[in-house]
């Protein structure tokens, strides 16, 4: 389950996925299948969701990390470059972006 504190010295990366209605369902599906099969069992990994927007042509992910370290290893592995490019296949384009946690509110 993700966490958001400050406290928390966990590196937290949003994605945004600029896509149609017509490609949502491809994409959330070649999403699914990357944190089932791959991202989830990934060194530092601890926590991912996806949203989907009512128009269905933009997709967030939230995911977080033990260390950013963690995650550029895994962006930078063969595997997620493959998927990278089956995710560029099924969107316009994708942003992922490192955050901290400046303040959060319950």
């Amino acid at each position: 389950m993700p966490t958001i504190s400050r406290e928390a010295q966990i590196q937290t990366v949003i994605t945004t996925f600029e896509t149609s209605p017509g490609m949502c369902e491809d994409l959330l599906e070649a999403l699914r299948a990357a944190y089932a099969e791959f991202i989830s069992r990934q060194p530092g990994f601890i926590a991912a969701g996806l949203h989907v927007n009512d128009a269905r042509t933009r997709i967030a992910n939230y995911s977080q990390w033990e260390r950013r370290e963690d995650f550029l290893a895994m962006l930078r592995s063969e595997e997620m470059r493959s998927r990278n490019r089956v995710f560029l296949q099924n969107c316009r384009s994708f942003e992922p972006v490192m955050y901290d946690v400046v303040e959060s509110f319950d």
